[in-house]
């Protein structure tokens, strides 16, 4: 591909277009632009691009239809499409459709062309593979995941590309931010979704106690095992199983998950049978397993075998955007229940949007959940949220509402600069040498702002003469200090 590359850019905002436009052609790419998924197909039919860039909702035809149209006939050719509306069914779909990117609004032109810049290098480097993705049959169902800033529609791809696959998945973040709903959206968008999933915290078990639920017990196998249990390895047979905060666990328990994951064969506590299981695992920890798994304290074999795939979440401080709406979805969840319709105050809305939420999304919805016990009449104000966020929401609303109120009370620098000229003058007796040597001018330039000003005052003791202004060329005198 030594000509110059060609992108189809198709999206109905004039605006979108034009900044590709400009940003691609301004990084060597020949760009053009169309306002509709039935002007994209003309185009891409009177000539195969090297790329397309895609809106997601278009008139018309949207890129996801674009997409499914394109992929029969042209299965090599790099789909990326774009959207405002991230979220992780947009990104399952368009997999499922056979996209080969998904790229949220707003971009940086530098992520875009970085994008297009590999797939078009792997295309010229394998130009004859067809890569044809096998039709995902997912329900598109809300995964109860929210958010739409850059890095949670990473995380969306991830999901969207291990859905597509059977690999164990090991999925890390800090408490509360949402490990469990990815590994279910992975799971509820995978081929496994009509069987089980099921989880379990491994912080909060012992030993013995954890085997026993992972693995099931043997009668008499240990104090209390009065009867033969199944373990939820069994019991997930043909789904997933979630395991939480796997850097709890014993070395010795370590062992018996690799040996299960290694054979997919478990065998219950006290019982020398063993049973075969077809189960995907996926772990999760908040802490990092791989500098864990360095240090010794983690099965470095665990944790390669586990991490097959990776998922990283994103803290909710480090999501953009996402704290509105979170709020504004968890509003609704808790108007439905209790049938009234709430409404925060403004003063509310900034506390939130000033807080660092360090317990992630788990904490947003525990704040709610006390604001929407303490608010009257569906109203709530910066009173109802925890102590720790209403004061942050204070002290971070006092300064900005006193400098608006102070420059509210402020003149315009022109303003200012009128006023501060007229007082140099008549502190010099409008003797304009004596204003030109204060204010760093040449007595010719004072004359003319003050015409340009309009300023009225005493003609100049030493005689001179007063010129119009020259339109462009008045200096302004020099700012007050």
């Amino acid at each position: 591909m030594s000509r110059t590359p060609h992108i189809l850019v198709a999206d109905d905002e004039r605006s979108i277009r034009l900044t590709l436009e400009a940003g691609l052609t301004l990084n060597g790419f020949l760009v053009t632009c169309v306002a509709t998924g039935r002007e994209a197909l003309a185009a891409v039919s009177a000539g195969e691009p090297d790329a397309v860039l895609s809106d997601v909702y278009m008139p018309e035809l949207g890129g996801l239809d674009l997409v499914h149209e394109l992929r029969a006939s042209h299965p090599s050719l790099p789909i990326i499409l774009m959207t405002a509306q991230g979220s992780v069914d947009a990104a399952v779909e368009a997999v499922a459709r056979g996209a080969t990117d998904f790229i949220g609004k707003p971009f940086e032109i530098a992520a875009v062309v970085s994008l297009l810049r590999r797939y078009l290098d792997a295309r010229r480097e394998a130009e004859e593979r067809v890569e044809t993705p096998e039709s995902l049959e997912a329900d598109l169902s809300r995964s109860g995941m929210v958010g739409r800033s850059s890095p949670m529609v990473v995380v969306y791809k991830l999901i969207a590309h291990a859905a597509r696959t059977d690999a164990t998945v090991l999925i890390l973040g800090e408490s509360g931010t949402g490990k469990e709903l990815v590994a279910r959206a992975i799971h509820d968008y995978s081929v496994r979704a009509r069987r089980p999933f099921l989880s379990v915290n491994c912080s909060g078990l012992t030993e013995t106690l954890l085997e026993s639920e992972l693995f099931g017990h043997a009668r008499g196998a240990f104090t209390g095992a009065s009867g033969e249990r199944i373990g939820l390895f069994e019991a997930a047979d043909g789904g997933t199983l979630f395991l939480d905060e796997l850097a709890s666990t014993t070395p010795a328990f370590q062992a018996s998950l690799l040996r299960v994951l290694q054979s997919g064969e478990v065998r219950r506590v006290g019982s020398t049978q063993t049973r075969k299981v077809d189960v995907r695992v996926i772990g999760a920890s908040n802490a990092p397993l791989r500098d864990l798994a360095a240090a010794g304290s983690f099965r470095s074999d665990l944790y390669y075998r586990l991490s097959v795939l990776s998922v990283e979440l994103p803290p909710l401080r480090a999501r953009t955007g996402d704290v509105e709406l979170l709020t504004n979805r968890f509003l609704q969840r808790f108007s439905e229940t209790s049938g009234t319709p709430l409404h925060l105050t403004r003063e509310a809305t900034d506390a939130l949007a000033a807080h660092d939420f360090p317990g992630n999304v788990r904490e947003l919805e525990n704040a709610l959940r006390r604001a929407v016990a303490l608010a009257s009449r569906g109203l709530i104000t910066i009173d109802c949220l925890p102590p720790e966020i209403a004061a942050r929401g204070r002290r971070a609303g006092a300064a900005p509402a006193a400098a608006e109120r102070l420059i509210a009370d402020r003149p315009s620098m022109e303003e200012l600069q009128r006023r501060y000229l007229q007082l140099t003058l008549e502190e010099n007796g409008w003797n304009r040498r004596r204003a030109a040597s204060v204010l760093e001018l040449d007595r010719r330039t004072i004359q003319r702002l003050i015409a340009r000003y309009r300023l009225q005052g005493a003609p100049d003791p030493e005689g001179e003469t007063e010129v119009e202004a020259e339109p462009g060329t008045a200096e302004r005198p020099a700012e007050p200090s």
